[in-house]
């Protein structure tokens, strides 16, 4: 570990913690928490389906399942998710986007591409 080490490792926490902060007000802005937000993201996030189980959320959230049924309770109650049984495994519960749920990602995620494309992050763009 030497001098530029840390330089970098606190230009990156620097970035990181602006990123958080403006993430925290655009869905504050929309009238919905980070986590909320996260887990609307989170439940497209599987490639060649548009659901996820809550362990999977919870995974992604890196948070406890109970919590994170809690989460996506709140979301059902705001009428952003909905569970539905797993026609495979009926022990298996799929959390989908609503209508309201997926504008609400469209319109938060295009502000946040946006914001990612500030830092140069996700979207493979580089500087210099």
């Amino acid at each position: 570990m030497n001098k530029h080490d840390l330089e970098a490792m606190s230009a990156f926490r620097y970035d990181l913690r602006r990123f958080l902060r403006a993430s925290e007000e655009i869905a504050n802005a929309a009238g919905i928490t980070t986590l909320q937000y996260q887990l609307l993201l989170h439940v497209c996030g599987f490639s060649d389906r548009k659901w996820a189980t809550v362990g999977e959320l919870a995974e992604r959230l890196q948070a406890a399942p109970n919590g994170t049924a809690a989460l996506v309770s709140r979301c059902e109650s705001a009428g952003l998710v909905l569970r539905k049984p797993d026609p495979a495994d009926r022990r298996q519960v799929q959390v989908h986007l609503t209508p309201k749920g997926e504008s609400f990602l469209l319109e938060l995620a295009a502000q946040h591409k946006a914001l990612y494309g500030a830092f140069h992050w996700v979207f493979g763009e580089h500087t210099g």
